[in-house]
C-alpha cells in the first residue's frame, strides 16, 4: 500500500487535501459495485488474520530489546518508511514495536482484535468495534505508522474532555517513538493551536477542525479555487496575511465515524462574526411575528409538513397575515419578506419544543444536539428563526451572525487524502459511507464472547403507563443493588422520569444537556450496585462504566431503553453500555405508541388498532405495537438518508459552480 508522504512546512501552494468532484451516475453505479467487490472479496477474514500472523512473527524477540535498542528499531523503520512509503511488511513490523511499546509505557497490550482494526483504520476503512474493546488504544497503531511515514494525523473524537484524556493517555507510546502529539480544544488561543497542528498526531475535534480549515481558506483568500492554485504554482507564493493553522489534509481517523459522517451531515458547519447592531429587523419585529403566527389556525391558514418540519401557507393564510400586519410598519410591507417571517415563526412555535431540542440558559437559547443529547451553545439556526426562538422564549434578541465561510462534514471528509474511522455502530449505514465518502464498513470481531442478554420488553399505550412501568422496574433492580442505566431521548423525559424516581424515593443521578459538565464523573460512578443513571441519548460519550465485583455478582449493568431514535445506531450505542469484554449485562426496551416516533404514524390509525377497546392491556399485547414502531423508525431512517443524499448533491453541483471564482465556502 502507498501513502503521500506530507511534510511539514505548508505554502500556498503546498496545502495537500482531495479536489473537489462531482460524480456522475456511471460512476456512482461503479463506486456501489466497487464497494460490493471490495467488503465480499478484497478484505476476507483469513487475509486480516494472516497479517496477524505476520505481526506476531515480527514481535519475536521484541521483549527482549532494551529500550534503546528498541528505539534504534524504530528509528530505522521510520526511515524506511520516510524512503518507501507504507507496506504490508513494514506496516507489520510497526504494530509490533507499537505493541511493544504500549506494553512498556502503560502496561496495555494489544489484543489480536484491535491489530486485527488497526490495520482496517489503516487501509482507510471503518472498523466496526464494539462498545469498550478499546478504540482509543487500537487508533495508537495507524497514527503511528502514518505518522513515522511523516503524515500529518489528525484523531477526531467528539468532545473536547475525550481529546485531552486520549492525547494524555496515548503520549508516552507516542512520546517512546519520538513522535510528538499535540491537542486542539475550543478554549485554546490562535497561537497555541498553530503549534498543536504543527505536531505529528493531533487529537481534536471534528468542529474545531473544521473551523480551523475554514479559517485558513479565508487565510489564502481567492487562491482557494482550484484553478487559482495551479497557476500560483507557476510563481512564488504570495506572502499570506497570516499563517495557517493546518498543514493539509493529508489523513484522519475518526472516531464515532458513523455520527461525524452521518448524523452531523446534514449540519453545515459555518464561520460567522457578530454584527456591530444592524440587521436587517428590528427586535420588536421577531415578537410581532411571533404574536401573528399565533393567530393563525393550523389547516386553514397553514399546513405543517412534519418530516421537513416546513410550514406552508395556504391563500387564506396569507391574507390573514396581511390583515393582521397592516398597522405593524414598514417591515411588513413586502409579501415574501412577509410570509417568509411567519413561515419560521411558525416552524419555531411548532416544531422546536423546549428542553427537547433546545433549551433555555442564562437567559440564552441553546440548541441540544438531538444525536448527543449535549447543547452547542455556539450554533444558532439561520435565516432569522434563532432571534424567532428567542422572541417565542422571550429572551433577548440578539444580532444574527455575519457568515464568513461555511462547508458541509460530507465535503470536508472527502477533501482527505486518507480517511477511516471508527464506531460500534455502522453496519446499518455501510452503503451511504461507501458511497459518499469511498470507505468500507469491516466488523472486528470482540475480544470476549458477549453475555449480553435482551429480556423481553414491552409496549404501552400511554407515556405515563410506560414511565410508571419504568419506575415500578428500577424499584425491582434496585433492590437486587443491580446499577440501572436508563437511556431518554430527550432532557424534558429525563427528567420528568427523574421526578417519578424522586416521588418513589429512588436515589438517581441525571446526565443531560444541564449536567453534561460533570459527564465523566457521573458516567464513571454508574457501574456501582444500586446506582440509578438516567442519561439523554449516549452516542459518543466515551466514558467507560466500570463495574465493581459487587455489581457483576449482582447480575451487571441493566439497560433500559426508554424510547427508540430516528436511527438504530443509536440505539445500539446504548445498549453497548452493558455487557462490555465479557462482563454480564441485560437489556430492556420499554416503549410507548406515544413516543416521538409514534406520532409520525397517522393518528386514525392508531386510534383505530389501540383504541379504547384495548385501553385496559397494560402493557400492549397485541405484536403490532413493537413490529409498528420498529417499521416507523426505518422509515424515518431512509427519509433521513435521502435528505442527507440530496444534501450532497446540492453541496457538489453548487460547489462546480462556484470552483472557478475561488470564493470562501
Amino acid at each position: 500500500m502507498r501513502t503521500t508522504i506530507c511534510r511539514p512546512g505548508v505554502t500556498l501552494g503546498s496545502y495537500p487535501q482531495k479536489a473537489d468532484h462531482v460524480e456522475s451516475k456511471l460512476e456512482r453505479l461503479a463506486a456501489t459495485l466497487g464497494g460490493f467487490v471490495r467488503d465480499n472479496i478484497r478484505r476476507p477474514a483469513q487475509l486480516q488474520q494472516s497479517f496477524i500472523t505476520l505481526v506476531e512473527k515480527e514481535a519475536e524477540g521484541l521483549d527482549s530489546y532494551s529500550d534503546s535498542g528498541l528505539r534504534e528499531a524504530i528509528m530505522d523503520l521510520r526511515t524506511r518508511l520516510h524512503r518507501m512509503g507504507i507496506n504490508r511488511l513494514d506496516a507489520a513490523r510497526g504494530f509490533a514495536l507499537v505493541r511493544e511499546v504500549a506494553h512498556r509505557t502503560l502496561q496495555q497490550r494489544h489484543f489480536d482484535v484491535q491489530l486485527q482494526g488497526g490495520w482496517l483504520l489503516l487501509n482507510g476503512a471503518i472498523a466496526e468495534m464494539e462498545t469498550g474493546e478499546g478504540k482509543t488504544l487500537t487508533a495508537t497503531l495507524p497514527a503511528s505508522i502514518a505518522a513515522l511515514a511523516g503524515e500529518p494525523v489528525h484523531v477526531v473524537t467528539v468532545n473536547d474532555y475525550l481529546v485531552e484524556r486520549d492525547a494524555s493517555c496515548m503520549a508516552p507510546i507516542y512520546d517512546f517513538l519520538g513522535l510528538t502529539v499535540g491537542s486542539v480544544t475550543e478554549s485554546m488561543s490562535v497561537e497555541e493551536r498553530r503549534a498543536a497542528y504543527a505536531k505529528d498526531i493531533v487529537y481534536c475535534t471534528n468542529k474545531q477542525l473544521v473551523f480551523d480549515y475554514l479559517r485558513d481558506r479565508l487565510s489564502m483568500g481567492e487562491a482557494t479555487g482550484r484553478l487559482r492554485l495551479q497557476l500560483d504554482r507557476l510563481k512564488e507564493p504570495a506572502p499570506l496575511a497570516q499563517p495557517l493553522l493546518l498543514r493539509g489534509l493529508c489523513f484522519a481517523i475518526l472516531d464515532e465515524a458513523d455520527s461525524v459522517l452521518v448524523d452531523e451531515a446534514r449540519t453545515p458547519l459555518v464561520l460567522s462574526k457578530r454584527t456591530d447592531g444592524t440587521t436587517a429587523f428590528a427586535p420588536e419585529v421577531f415578537h410581532q411575528a411571533i404574536d401573528t403566527a399565533r393567530e393563525l389556525e393550523e389547516r386553514r391558514d397553514f399546513v405543517l409538513d412534519r418530516v421537513h418540519r416546513e410550514a406552508e401557507l395556504t391563500d387564506v393564510g396569507k391574507a390573514r397575515i396581511q390583515q393582521l400586519t397592516v398597522d405593524l410598519g414598514s417591515d411588513w410591507v413586502s409579501g415574501p419578506k412577509r410570509e417568509e417571517l411567519i413561515r419560521q415563526a411558525l416552524c419555531a412555535l411548532n416544531y422546536f419544543q423546549r428542553d427537547s431540542h433546545y433549551m433555555v440558559k442564562e437567559g440564552r437559547v441553546q440548541i441540544i444536539n438531538e444525536n448527543t443529547g449535549r447543547t452547542m451553545p455556539d450554533r444558532s439556526w439561520p435565516q432569522n428563526l434563532h432571534q424567532l426562538m428567542e422572541a417565542k422564549e422571550q429572551c433577548e434578541i440578539t444580532d444574527p451572525p455575519v457568515t464568513l465561510a461555511r462547508i458541509s462534514y460530507q465535503r470536508f471528509f472527502r477533501r482527505y487524502l486518507r480517511l477511516a474511522g471508527m464506531s460500534g455502530t455502522a453496519q446499518e449505514v455501510a452503503g451511504e459511507l461507501w458511497t459518499l465518502y469511498g470507505l468500507s464498513v469491516a466488523k472486528v470481531p470482540t475480544n470476549r464472547r458477549s453475555c449480553r442478554r435482551h429480556l423481553r420488553g414491552a409496549v404501552y399505550r400511554t407515556l405515563d403507563d410506560k414511565w410508571q412501568a419504568i419506575t415500578d422496574r428500577v424499584c425491582e433492580l434496585n433492590a437486587e443493588q443491580r446499577p440501572v442505566l436508563i437511556g431518554t431521548r430527550t432532557l424534558e423525559a429525563s427528567e420528568a422520569l427523574a421526578d417519578r424516581l424522586t416521588i418513589a424515593g429512588i436515589p438517581h443521578q441525571v446526565l443531560n444537556a444541564r449536567q453534561d459538565g460533570h459527564e465523566a464523573e457521573i458516567v464513571a460512578l454508574a457501574g456501582e450496585p444500586g446506582r440509578v443513571t438516567v442519561a439523554t441519548n449516549m452516542a459518543g460519550r466515551g466514558t467507560d462504566i466500570k463495574l465493581t465485583e459487587a455489581s457483576l455478582e449482582a447480575g451487571g449493568l441493566h439497560v433500559i431503553v426508554t424510547e427508540l431514535h430516528d436511527a438504530r445506531r443509536v440505539d445500539r450505542q446504548l445498549v453497548g453500555r452493558c455487557a462490555r469484554q465479557g462482563d454480564p449485562g441485560t437489556v430492556e426496551f420499554v416503549l410507548s405508541i406515544e413516543d416521538t416516533i409514534g406520532k409520525t404514524c397517522p393518528p386514525w390509525f392508531l386510534n383505530n388498532v389501540f383504541g379504547p377497546a384495548i385501553a385496559k392491556e397494560r402493557p400492549l399485547r397485541n405484536p403490532l405495537a413493537r413490529w409498528l414502531l420498529g417499521y416507523l423508525q426505518t422509515r424515518m431512517e431512509r427519509r433521513h438518508y435521502k435528505v442527507r443524499r440530496q444534501l450532497a448533491h446540492v453541496d457538489e453541483r453548487l460547489n462546480d459552480l462556484l470552483a472557478f471564482s475561488g470564493k470562501p465556502e
